[in-house]
């Protein structure tokens, strides 16, 4: 680039003047201030102290930023307003430090809270955690402040967000409205947002737990026990415990009959014998391979059902990828099934240790059950004289003989002259 522009040269020590070639090689220069000093002297031949022309970036930008707005204070009735919303923690589970997200709700008027943590937070743990928590509660506020992430929302923000039909769905069985804050505007639902950081600084510290219910019930515990058991200021002395008895009264009613809590879906059962849920795969009774069936996913369990009828059960894993659970019930062994004992070797085994050892001998080469094969070894044995019988089975046993036509031929010749008289008159 031919250098067209006449140098501009500072007035004293102000390089008031050059903020606008600055702005726009800041932009050029992808915020680089070595590189906007070198095309300041090669554009403009105007050589600028490195340390003056980073002081001129740092009021420029802080003369383009807003004035922040001081924050309102937001004061609530008994029983008006509800908050919700989720962060990402880290936790020490099972020796291992994991991410988890911790959810909250809290009553805005008694500060109440209820936490539990998740591997991860969509709207089936959405869900999960906000019947929980109003179980917890013992009831309901119609208004729920929530931030703008698409767990609850399907598009919008602020008051032109749009709840998700699931969503709204469910928050209409509560009597629950649903209300997004502003962009930026995260202060509105400042009670749950200060919980967490309470949340980070005393019930994790220091502790770990064996799984995720062990996390999530020292959580429960936690919440009963300390948080909302503890004296606060902004509630003149009284624990939010003291004042959710006074505020309890305004709440709404919980629905009569709470359902639980699932996800359903048809699976085919494979081929192994196992349907798959989120990656997992969970044991089926192989007598319903390749035919299809319906899948209950619930926090805790995994139900299966077959024509209306349960036909398994299992704890579900949710910390785990490509795990499999098997009920051993469900698929016995394909090759190390014991056939059940034919009644002519029970007749046949008990009476002799070489008719025994023969018989054992005989079961390991005897394909299948050998039902004829033993048979036939019993009429022999009911044919012929128990004496030449075990004679030739010891002579059968000693030279691994197990051709049943040969055995007789044997028994026959020791027991020739005995029955027929051979010998000519």
């Amino acid at each position: 680039m031919s250098n067209t522009t006449a140098p501009l040269k500072n007035n004293g020590s102000s390089y008031d003047e050059l903020v606008p070639v600055i702005h726009e090689q800041l932009k050029r220069c992808n915020g680089n201030a070595v590189r906007v000093k070198e095309e300041l002297k090669a554009l403009y031949d105007t050589d600028i102290p490195y340390s003056s022309l980073t002081r001129v970036i740092r009021e420029m930008m802080l003369r383009e930023q807003t004035r922040n707005k001081r924050s309102g204070e937001y004061n609530f009735a008994p029983g008006e307003e509800m908050q919700h919303d989720t962060s990402p923690h880290q936790v020490i589970i099972g020796a291992k430090r994991v991410n988890a997200q911790c959810a909250g709700l809290i009553l805005a008027y008694s500060r109440k809270i209820y936490v539990q943590y998740y591997p991860c937070f969509k709207r089936f743990e959405s869900k999960v955690f906000l019947d929980a928590g109003l179980r917890h509660f013992d009831g309901v506020c119609p208004s729920c402040i929530i931030d703008n992430t698409s767990v609850i929302l399907a598009g919008g923000a602020g008051k032109n967000a749009v709840i998700s039909p699931e969503m709204k769905a469910f928050a209409d069985y509560f009597g629950v409205t649903f209300n997004a804050h502003e962009i930026n505007h995260a202060d509105r639902k400042g009670r749950i947002e200060r919980t967490f950081r309470y949340v980070e600084d005393n019930f994790l510290a220091g502790r770990e737990f064996t799984d995720w219910n062990d996390l999530n019930t020292q959580a429960l515990w936690w919440c009963e026990t300390i948080a909302n058991s503890k004296p606060k200021r902004s509630l003149k002395g009284k624990t939010p415990e003291m004042v959710y008895l006074m505020e309890k009264r305004h709440l709404r009613k919980l629905p009569i009959y709470l359902p639980p809590i699932y996800e359903t879906r048809y699976c085919i059962v494979n081929m192994s014998g196992y349907v798959t849920v989120d990656t997992n795969r969970y044991s089926v009774p192989e007598r319903l391979v390749g035919q299809t069936v319906e899948v209950h996913k619930e926090w805790m369990y995994i139900r299966v059902y077959h024509k209306r009828k349960k036909v398994a059960e299992h704890s579900r894993v949710v910390d785990k990828r490509d795990t499999r659970v098997r009920t051993p019930e469900h698929h016995p062994p394909l090759f190390t099934r014991k056939s059940p004992s034919l009644k002519e070797v029970t007749v046949l085994t008990g009476h002799s240790d070489v008719l025994d050892q023969y018989v054992n001998a005989m079961k390991k080469r005897v394909r299948g059950r050998g039902a004829r094969k033993f048979k036939q070894l019993l009429d022999l044995k009911r044919t012929y004289p128990l004496e030449a019988f075990i004679k030739a089975i010891k002579t059968a046993l000693h030279y691994g003989l197990f051709d049943l036509n040969r055995l007789e031929r044997i028994i026959l010749s020791n027991i020739a002259g005995d029955f027929f008289d051979l010998e000519e008159p």
